[in-house]
C-alpha cells in the first residue's frame, strides 16, 4: 500500500510539474518592452500563462548558444528578417505547423520550411524635404542618379535594414548592376553613413540632405515625439517603385526554440501573436504594418496612403545576403 501510495505522489509531482511549466513561458525578444509588456498580458488574460520576458538588443543567438539544452527560451522574437535568418543558420529553432498561423500569415511572410513566421511589416521609405524637394515619384535606382549628388542621407550599409534594401536589388538586378547602383549611391551621400533611422531625417530637417533612406513607422514614432516631431514634420514619406515591381518589405518575426519544454504553450502564444487583437497593438503602438490582411494600420499610418509592395517573398532575401555584404565591401559603402 505504501509503494502505491509513494508511486501515486510521484505520479502527481509530475503532473504538478507539467502544468507549472505549462503556464510561464520566457520569450526571448528584440523587440522593446513598451510594444510587447501589452500584448503578453493581453495573452496571460485570456489564457492564464505567465509570460516572463529577456529583453536584448542584440547577442540573443549568442546567448542561446552558450545556453545548449538549458536555455529557458520558448519563443524568440526579433525585429527584422536577417535575426530570423541567424537563428536557422545557427540550429537553434525549430518548426511550427500550424494552420492559424499559415491562415494569418501570407505565405510570403513565412518561412517555407516553417521555421519562422512575420509579425510585422516595414517599408523601407525615402523621405525628401517638403520646403526644397517635395514630394517625388522615385525608385530606388534613382538613389543612384548624379542629379542627387550630395543631397543622400543614410545608416550604415551593414545594418539589417539597408543589407535588406541590398539584398533585393540583387534578386530584381544582379551583383553586377547592384554594384554600380551602390557606387552610383555612394557618389551621392552628403556625409559618411551614420546614426539611425531617426538621425536621416533630422539630418534632412536640418538642411545637411535632402534626401533621406529609412523605415515607414520611425516616421510615426517621430510625430508622436514632440522633440523630433519637427524633424518629421520637415520631410515628405514617398514609397518607392510603385510604377514597377513595388516598394522593399522588411519584417519582425517570431520563431520556436529548439529547447522548448513547453511546446503547446508557446504555439498557443505564436498564433496569438498573430491574432486579430495583437496585431492591432502592432500596428497602433508601433506604427508597423499588421501582416494579417484584415487588420488595418493605425490612422496616422493609413493617413500617408496605400502603396504597392515588392512581391518577393521575403525569405528569398536570405539567398543573397552573402552577395550583399560582399558588394558593400567592395564599394567600401560606409568608408
Amino acid at each position: 500500500m505504501r509503494v502505491i501510495t509513494s508511486l501515486m505522489m510521484v505520479g502527481l509531482l509530475c503532473s504538478a510539474s507539467v502544468v507549472s511549466a505549462a503556464e510561464r513561458l520566457t520569450v526571448y525578444s528584440y523587440r522593446q518592452a513598451f510594444l510587447i509588456d501589452p500584448i503578453l498580458a493581453d495573452f496571460t488574460k485570456q489564457t492564464g500563462v505567465e509570460v516572463d520576458v529577456v529583453f536584448s538588443k542584440k547577442g540573443i543567438a549568442e546567448r542561446m548558444m552558450r545556453e545548449g539544452r538549458l536555455s529557458k527560451a520558448d519563443i524568440v522574437l526579433t525585429s527584422d528578417f536577417y535575426r530570423l535568418m541567424e537563428l536557422v543558420e545557427k540550429d537553434l529553432v525549430i518548426p511550427v505547423s500550424s494552420e492559424k498561423l499559415k491562415q494569418n500569415i501570407p505565405q510570403k511572410y513565412r518561412s517555407p520550411d516553417e521555421m519562422w513566421y512575420a509579425l510585422t511589416m516595414r517599408v523601407r521609405n525615402v523621405y525628401s524635404s517638403k520646403d526644397r524637394l517635395g514630394p517625388l515619384d522615385i525608385n530606388y535606382e534613382d538613389l543612384a542618379d548624379p542629379k542627387y549628388a550630395g543631397k543622400i542621407c543614410t545608416r550604415s550599409g551593414k545594418h539589417p535594414y539597408n543589407v535588406s534594401l541590398v539584398a533585393s536589388m540583387i534578386a530584381h538586378h544582379g551583383e553586377a548592376e547592384t554594384k554600380t547602383w551602390l557606387e552610383g549611391l555612394k557618389s551621392n551621400l552628403a556625409r559618411k553613413p551614420q546614426g539611425n533611422d531617426r538621425a536621416q531625417v533630422k539630418a534632412v530637417s536640418e538642411g545637411l540632405c535632402d534626401i533621406a533612406i529609412g523605415n515607414s513607422y520611425y516616421l510615426g514614432k517621430m510625430l508622436q515625439d514632440p522633440k523630433q516631431k519637427p524633424w518629421a514634420d520637415a520631410v515628405e514619406i514617398n514609397f518607392p517603385n510603385q510604377d514597377n515591381r513595388g516598394s522593399h518589405i522588411n519584417v519582425s518575426g517570431m520563431a520556436l526554440a529548439k529547447h522548448t519544454k513547453n511546446t503547446e504553450a508557446a504555439i498557443q502564444l505564436m498564433e496569438f501573436l498573430s491574432s486579430d487583437t495583437a496585431q492591432q497593438t502592432y500596428a497602433d503602438v508601433n506604427m508597423e504594418y499588421p501582416v494579417k490582411a484584415d487588420v488595418k494600420p493605425s490612422k496616422l499610418v493609413a493617413s500617408w496612403g496605400q502603396f504597392k509592395a515588392d512581391e518577393l517573398p521575403i525569405y528569398k532575401l536570405a539567398q543573397y545576403h552573402g552577395a550583399a555584404i560582399k558588394l558593400l565591401d567592395e564599394v567600401k559603402f560606409d568608408l
